[in-house]
């Protein structure tokens, strides 16, 4: 939809001259003239001159019908939106004082986000004067690390302090 906005159709081409695309798209059909004369061409046959290339010199413009060319773009537009698919990042958060069964289902929690496709990102919140002890919370995502299984994941970015928090983002190499 963004491309089709940003394009001009007839009167609004302001240009001196153009290169011409015939409606059927021949190549051999493609030649320079004035914006005048193709717009003339253009209106003989009932259709639009629209610019589809305005960057080129002469900007490209193509003789067609707008109206099913931009329905044709907005269908195209639609159709590669329902192919992608919508990526989620989960979250999964803990203390660095976390107990061994505590760090076994979160790191299981981990692996079932993995092994689905999604990020992951594990965060460790620290409060008051654990703060002073962050090699703690590294030490928590290194462990976590550990219990995954191995060639599972990638790792996104790497154990950082992030204000009261440290984190690592994780992602699936499954696909």
């Amino acid at each position: 939809m963004a491309d089709i906005k940003g394009l001009r159709i007839n009167e609004q081409i302001r240009v001196r001259e153009v290169r011409l695309i015939d409606e059927d798209g021949e190549k051999n059909e493609v030649r320079i003239m004035s914006t005048h004369e193709a717009l003339e061409l253009a209106k003989s046959r009932d259709l639009d001159l629209v610019e589809v290339s305005p960057n080129a010199n002469p900007p490209v413009c193509k003789i067609l019908n707008f109206g099913k060319y931009r329905y044709e773009q907005e269908k195209r537009l639609r159709d590669s939106r329902k192919n992608q698919k919508a990526l989620k990042i989960k979250e999964i958060r803990m203390q660095p004082k976390i107990g061994s069964g505590d760090l076994d289902t979160k790191a299981k929690h981990v692996q079932e986000f993995l092994d689905e496709g999604d990020k992951v990102k594990v965060t460790i919140r620290f409060r008051g004067r654990e703060l002073a002890h962050t090699e703690l919370g590294y030490d928590v995502l290194k462990e976590v690390e550990k219990r995954l299984r191995e060639g599972s994941y990638t790792i996104e970015k790497a154990p950082a302090m992030e204000g009261r928090f440290m984190s690592m983002s994780l992602a699936s190499k499954v696909k």
